[in-house]
Formats: structure tokens, sequence, C-alpha cells
């Protein structure tokens, strides 16, 4: 480099970008240096707790202790989990992983309780989680995947709650939701101080500024202000937010010609991500020690142009399959009474990310599944979607796949 060696290069031209008002080199997506770590701490609301901006997701986690030891050498704190992940494997895994290394992370877990449940029942879930992490405390305890107000106003789980704490057992409570209902959900939360850490579905495709952008030529323009809406509310007044399923269907294949050193599809929908002001961090699942090291190169960093056109042409080859999380204007759409918005998520869980047997799990605890969608002469749901999906083609999709 001609009298200059690379790091003097790279300060150099860190300090040119930041001179005509650019982004720093860092954060532009050119290669780090080796190896990628934690940049970034995001504090989680009201809590206090200090967290990876980017946190370990452990929802295919099952026996892999060295991928657990490899996510905290490279800086990560922040491990989330579930008492159905895998089987309670998840939970059995990170439990062996983080034995004499508890203190150096914020640990957080899920029991779907119901609205009939009582805090013994609760409790009883709790105390299995606490035995299979190997741990007397949990930080952050959400109820999981919530899509009824009515879980939410059960007093059993107030008591609970309560009582856990005292007990030192949980410091936290939380919600996690990415259903129709998810705004109803959060709002009634956020109002009525039921959670202090929410855990949401949200990503680029869900954010208006994002689509009108990209929509600007064509005939309408779907735009959806709740969720970002409900989610500044929450953070307004202190409540934790967790974003998850931030990479929109997660097809990266799809993306593969257009990507660059950096600045790869999941870099990029991270980015986007931890740039917006309406969450704290977020969480993804981690399959690998090469996944941790692509995700952790956009910590600590900020959205870009590239990473835009990037999502852009992601949007443009996908967003005609991917349901937006808290829509849910498809509903009643059915007569026969198929959950459409919840069909769909399985589809996304069965083709794009290629797990059938989690797309089963999901539509398993439905009360209908789209069986009636493959024979179906009303197709009373097509045109329902504001954002142009069709339904009838998406669901029939969606129960093929799942059949096998």
């Amino acid at each position: 480099m001609s009298g200059i060696d690379r790091r003097e290069f790279l300060r150099r031209g860190a300090l040119l970008g930041a001179s005509l008002g650019l982004q720093p080199l860092a954060a532009s997506g050119a290669i780090p240096e080796l190896p990628p770590r934690v940049r970034g701490t995001r504090t989680l609301g009201r809590t206090g707790l200090e967290i990876s901006d980017i946190g370990f997701g452990s929802s295919s986690l099952s026996g892999d202790v060295a991928l657990v030891h490899h996510a905290l050498e490279r800086g990560i704190t922040y491990f989330d989990t579930a008492e159905s992940y895998t089987g309670g494997d998840a939970e059995e895994t990170l439990g062996r992983a983080l034995e004499g290394r508890r203190d150096r992370v914020v640990l957080a877990s899920k029991t779907s309780a119901a609205a009939g449940d009582t805090r013994d029942e609760i409790m009883r879930a709790l105390d299995a989680s606490l035995r299979r992490l190997r741990t007397d405390r949990i930080d952050v305890y959400f109820n999981h995947a919530v899509n009824d107000t009515s879980r939410l106003k059960n007093p059993e789980w107030a008591e609970f709650a309560t009582r856990a704490r005292a007990a030192g057992k949980i410091r936290f409570t939380g919600m996690s939701g990415h259903g129709g209902r998810l705004v109803e959900c959060i709002d009634y939360a956020v109002e009525n101080g039921v959670a202090d850490v929410l855990l949401v579905g949200y990503n680029f495709g869900q954010d208006p500024a994002f689509l009108q952008r990209f929509t600007a030529g064509f005939d309408f323009v779907a735009v959806q202000e709740d969720l970002p809406r409900a989610l500044l509310s929450a953070r307004a007044k202190g409540v934790g937010v967790v974003a998850m399923k931030t990479l929109r269907g997660a097809k990266l294949n799809d993306m593969k010609p257009f990507e660059r050193p950096g600045g790869t599809f999941a870099q990029a929908a991270f980015r986007w991500t931890l740039s917006s002001p309406n969450v704290d961090a977020l969480v993804v699942t981690m399959r690998s020690p090469e996944q941790v090291d692509e995700y952790l190169v956009a910590s600590g960093t900020s959205v870009v142009r590239a990473d835009l056109r990037l999502l852009e042409r992601y949007e443009a080859r996908n967003g005609h399959e991917q349901c937006r999380y808290g829509c849910n204007d498809c509903a009643g759409a059915c007569p026969l009474g198929v959950p459409i918005s919840d069909v769909l998520r399985a589809r996304m869980y069965a083709e794009d990310y290629g797990d059938v047997a989690l797309a089963r799990r999901e539509l398993a605890l439905l009360a209908s599944d789209a069986s009636a969608c493959l024979s179906c002469a009303h197709q009373t749901c097509a045109g329902s979607c504001p954002h142009g999906l069709d339904i009838p083609a998406l669901t029939r999709r969606a129960q093929r796949a799942i059949a096998g």
C-alpha cells in the first residue's frame, strides 16, 4: 500500500468517511478485522439489563455446547430459549454450556401460559425450566407466542410473577408474539404494565417508511402504521423491545448473487433493525459458528445505502409471499374459520426455513389447519390482503408442504 500498512489505511479511510458526513468504514459493511465480535450493547428498557445488540436464539439448539461457547467467546451476552424448543433440549444444552458462566449472561426463557392456567401450573413450568437450565434464576421470563389478550388478563399470571420474583426465580416478565393480533396484545401489555420486555416479530417489511420508499411507483402503497406506533409507545414507557423474525422469511439463497463481503442479506437486515428507533436489540437463531461470525459483523453498525438496495431487491423477489406480523386484515375472510395469518407463517417455516417439523408444531396448536383450502370453492379470502398476497395459493402451498 505504498508506505502505509493496512491498519493505517483503514484508519485514514474511516476518518475520510467521517469528514464527508458518511458512515464510518466499520459501519459501511467493510470487512472488519477478524474474528468478528459483538461491538454494540443495549440497555433493555427499564430493566437496566445490558445485553449484546445481537442475541443468541436457540430454537434449533440440540446438544451443541461448543456452539454456545463460540457465541460466548464472540461476546454474545443475551441468550434466548423456551421450554418448547427442540423438546426441552435447547434449555438442557444451554444449561450445560453456561454452567460456571451464568453470571456472564442475561438469560431469557418462555412458557405458554394459557388464559385458564393457575399460578401453581405456571410455577411448575418455571421450575422445570430452571432445572434444565441448571440455574436458580431466569432474567426475563416470557409468556410465549401470545395472540390473545385473555392470556395477559389472567390474574394467575400476575400472582405467579409476584411470587416468582419474591423467590428470586425470575427478575422480569415479558410477552412474546408474532401473530395477527400482535398490536392489540402489545397495547394491552404496555397499558396495564403486564410485561417489562417485549419479544416481537419485526423486520424491514413492516416499516411504513421503507415500504413507501420501495413501492412509490406502484398503484397502491400498503402501509401498516400500528406496529411501529405500538413499539414506540412501549419504549416511551420503558418497556424493553427485542425484535425476532428480522430476516423476513430468511430466504438467504435468493440474495447470494447480490451480496458483498461485509454486506450479506442477513447483515443488511440486522443493520436495518438495529438502526430502528422501535427496538432495543434483536435475537436470531444461530445454527453454526460460521453463522454466528457472519451475523456479528452487523453488531454495533448502522444501515447504509447498499443495505437498503439489497433489502429492496429481497422485497421485490419475496414480498408477494411474506405475511406482515400483526397485520391480520385477513381475519374473518375465511367462512370455514381457517386462521390465515397463522397458516401463512407456517408456510414460511416449511418452505423458507426448510423446517417442516416446526411448521407442523405451530399448526398443531391451532383450532384449524389449511386442509379446507385444498378443495375450497369459496375463495372469499382472495383480495383480503392489503399487501396483495395471493392467499388461496399460499394457504394451499402451506398445507401441501406440511402434509408432505
